[in-house]
């Protein structure tokens, strides 16, 4: 049997590389273009590809793919026609579970700098204008007792919530908006009674803070246009760390100018690493450059479970976190 190749598109952390190299030949890239990532998937020279969200497999590149699989590094997986890949026989596995207090913790962040106005104080503060405590000054809006919206009570969703009962938050979730199905007591394990399922328009116009976990779909994409915006209360906070195109960015930049919604908190964007015109320079806009996972242990997780899943790939068995369609 011949030596498995890997092509790693971007380096990941240990102990990913090294769990790669114990089962064959690696070859790590530091990003590619599209144009290289498909001359690398169709030329036969590797067995499994170890992808990034931003290596784009589509069902026209799968057709004339010549791998075994794709781990990706990453628990989300909307890069990849998983349908596609399962015609031409293509494995796809992902990395659940590692990442989700990580998210939470960054949910959270988000929720708390942009309520805080956190951009805003540590600007004042680095420009020099802080003359000293006032009543007045950036004041922000209030967390204990207010009622935080979960859109997609998943595994990170469940983390956020506990986190925000934590805080004295009150947490009302919409499963799976703007759909949505009666979630048991069982699913909702430890917060079975204190959380409360609501539909979709109510959790909209009710929440103080609207905080977004839903996957990439047709459904998801601008789950958050600019109806829903307006929808939303003046003094509503939104917090997303999905997806980027859940939220119609155009329309959220025009929500927050306008005074539509207090302030957003993003970890994902629409056309990333491209925000949308006008975005960055809104003071009410608390943006970090997708960080959600950035802690040392969920990402050497990541790592792990992506490099067995390739292994697993490249032996013609099936990955451990396997993605079926």
């Amino acid at each position: 049997m011949k030596t498995p190749r890997f092509l790693v598109t971007r380096e990941i952390p240990e102990p990913g590389p090294s769990i790669l190299e114990d089962a064959g030949d690696v070859e790590i890239r530091d990003g590619m273009s599209a144009d290289e990532l498909r001359e690398a998937v169709t030329g036969g020279e590797y067995d499994v590809v170890v992808s990034q969200v931003s290596d784009r497999f589509d069902s026209e590149l799968l057709s004339k793919a010549r791998i075994r699989g794709i781990a990706n590094y990453a628990v989300g997986y909307n890069n990849i026609d998983v349908a596609a890949a399962a015609e031409h026989g293509i494995a796809v596995g992902n990395t659940p579970d590692v990442l989700n207090d990580a998210t939470a913790n960054t949910a959270m962040l988000l929720l708390l700098g942009a309520a805080r106005r956190a951009h805003e104080a540590a600007k004042c503060l680095r420009d020099g204008k802080f003359t000293g405590i006032g009543p007045k000054l950036l004041v922000g809006q209030d967390v204990t007792g207010a009622t935080l919206g979960i859109a997609g009570m998943g595994r990170i969703g469940k983390a956020v919530a506990r986190r925000a009962l934590g805080f004295d938050m009150t947490v009302i979730f919409t499963q799976r908006p703007p759909e949505d199905r009666a979630v048991s007591d069982d699913e909702l394990d430890d917060l079975a009674g204190r959380v409360r399922q609501v539909p979709w328009d109510e959790l909209v116009e009710t929440s103080d803070y609207l905080s977004l976990h839903v996957p990439l779909t047709e459904d998801t994409t601008h789950l958050v246009d600019a109806d829903v915006l307006r929808r939303m209360k003046s003094t509503a906070v939104l917090v997303n760390t999905a997806r980027g195109p859940v939220v119609d960015e155009n329309a959220l930049v025009s929500a927050l100018r306008d005074g539509e919604i207090f302030a957003a908190g993003l970890d994902v964007f629409e056309n990333e690493p491209e925000l949308a015109d006008g975005l960055a320079d809104l003071p009410n806009a608390f943006l970090l450059p997708h960080v959600g996972s950035a802690e040392v242990g969920s990402r050497a997780g990541m790592a792990r479970k992506a490099a067995e899943n390739a292994v697993a790939m490249a032996r013609g068995e099936k990955p451990p976190y396997e993605v079926t369609p």
